[in-house]
C-alpha cells in the first residue's frame, strides 16, 4: 500500500493523482491522509487486500478508525456515471480535501475524462480563492464539488466567489445534507447546484437529486437505505467482523433511513441513530433541522439529544444565524409539534466539523452536557 501525505501543496496533490492514475491501472493501492495516527490505524505497511485500488481512512461516527476498501471498477463505475449524469465529461475544479471520497473522486473524474483538475490550495474555504481557481479553469463543461458550508459562504460573499460558482455548469453538492433553503437560494443566485447523496462506501455520491445513478440500485428496507451496484466497496480494512454486518449479498446496508417515492424518488430522512427519545416520544432530529433551517435568519442548525432527569432527553438546538430571526421554538412546535421543540437554543458562529461538511455531533452534545447541569 502506498501512503500518500496531503500537506495542502500541490505537489502532494501532483503525487497523489499520479498514484492514483497507477493503481487505477493495477498498480499499488493508494491511501491518502493527513492525519498519521489514522494513516497507522490503517497498517500501511501490511498488504491490501485483494482488488484495492483506493482506502479512504475516516474516524466514522464514533470515533472508531475505519478504512473504506474501494476497487478500480467501483471508483470508475461512480466517475463514469456522474459524467453520464451530469452531460459528459468535463473539466473539475478541486475544491474540498482530496483525502475524502468527494475531492478523490474530482481526481478520478478528471483522469478519466482526460482532462487536467484545477485545485484548490491552502487551507480554509475562502470566496475569493474560490473565484481565482475558477478563472484557471479552461473548457466546458465545467464542474466542482462542495459541501453545503462551502456554498452557503459562496452565496452569503455575494462576490467574486457567487460570480465564479454561476460559471459552472453543475456544482454537485454532498458530504452532508442540502437543505430545501439553501437549494431555493442557490436558484435564485443563478447557481446550478446537484444534491448528492453518497458515502465512501459507494464511491462518493450515488444518488443524485433524488434519483440513483446509472447502474445503481437503491431500496429501502423498513426505512433502511440499502444499496447495490458496480459503486460499492468491497469491505472494510482489516475488519471482516465490519465488512461481514454491513455488505451482503451484493447490497450495501446504510446507517441512513429513508422513504422512495411514487416517481422512484429516494427522500433521505437522516440516520438511524438521529431518533431523540424524550418522554417516550420518538422524535427526528433532521426533521427538526430542516424546520429551523427553514426559518428566516438561520443559516445552518445542529439538533441532537441530551440527558435529561425528567424527559430521558431532551431536544437541544446549536443554530447558526444569519440575521434577526423570530421565535425559532414557537416554529417548530407549530409545525413539529410540542415534543419536538428544543427545551434549549444557542447560538454560534459556526457548526463544529468532522471532515468536509459533516457536523460533529458529539461535539454539539458535549457542548449542552445536560439539561440538569446547564
Amino acid at each position: 500500500m502506498l501512503p500518500v501525505h496531503l500537506d495542502g501543496s500541490p505537489s502532494a496533490l501532483t503525487r497523489l493523482k499520479d498514484a492514483l492514475a497507477d493503481a487505477l491501472g493495477g498498480g499499488p493501492a493508494v491511501l491518502p491522509f493527513t492525519d498519521p495516527a489514522l494513516r497507522d490505524a490503517m497498517a500501511p505497511d501490511e498488504p491490501a487486500e485483494p482488488g484495492t485500488a483506493v482506502v479512504i481512512a475516516t474516524s466514522g461516527s464514533t470515533g472508531a478508525p475505519k478504512g473504506v476498501l474501494l476497487s478500480a471498477r467501483a471508483l470508475t463505475a461512480s466517475a463514469e456515471a456522474t459524467h453520464a449524469r451530469l452531460g459528459g465529461p468535463g473539466h473539475w475544479l478541486l475544491a474540498t480535501p482530496a483525502q475524502y471520497i468527494g475531492g478523490l473522486q474530482v481526481l478520478v473524474r478528471s483522469l478519466l475524462a482526460g482532462t487536467t483538475p484545477v485545485l484548490l490550495t491552502g487551507t480554509g474555504f475562502r470566496p475569493d480563492d474560490f473565484a481565482a481557481a475558477a478563472a484557471k479553469l479552461e473548457g466546458s463543461p465545467r464542474y466542482t464539488a462542495l459541501v453545503p458550508t462551502q456554498l452557503v459562504r459562496l452565496l452569503d460573499d455575494g462576490g467574486a466567489g457567487l460570480a465564479a460558482a454561476r460559471t459552472f455548469d453543475a456544482i454537485v453538492v454532498g458530504a452532508a445534507a442540502t437543505p430545501p433553503a439553501l437549494r431555493e437560494r442557490a436558484a435564485d443566485a443563478g447557481v446550478r447546484i446537484v444534491p448528492a447523496y453518497g458515502m465512501s462506501e459507494t464511491a462518493s455520491g450515488c444518488v443524485y437529486d433524488g434519483f440513483p445513478l446509472d447502474g445503481v440500485r437503491v431500496d429501502v428496507d423498513g426505512d433502511r437505505i440499502r444499496i447495490a451496484g458496480d459503486v460499492l466497496a468491497h469491505g472494510y480494512r482489516l475488519r471482516p467482523d465490519l465488512t461481514a454486518e454491513s455488505f451482503s449479498d451484493g447490497w450495501f446496508t446504510t446507517s441512513d433511513r429513508g422513504i422512495r417515492h411514487e416517481d422512484g424518488r429516494i427522500e433521505v430522512l437522516g440516520r438511524a441513530d438521529d431518533m431523540i427519545n424524550t418522554g417516550g416520544v420518538k422524535v427526528s432530529a433532521n426533521a427538526i433541522e430542516r424546520c429551523l433551517c427553514a426559518q428566516p435568519g438561520v443559516r445552518d442548525a445542529c439538533v441532537v439529544g441530551v440527558p435529561d432527569p425528567e424527559w430521558g432527553e431532551a431536544v437541544v438546538a446549536l443554530v447558526v444565524p444569519r440575521g434577526e430571526h423570530g421565535d425559532l421554538r414557537a416554529a417548530v412546535r407549530a409545525e413539529l409539534g410540542a415534543a419536538a421543540t428544543p427545551k434549549r437554543i444557542e447560538f454560534g458562529a459556526e457548526l463544529p466539523l468532522r471532515g468536509p461538511g459533516k457536523v460533529d455531533r458529539a461535539a454539539v452534545r458535549n457542548r449542552f452536557g445536560s439539561i440538569s447541569n446547564g
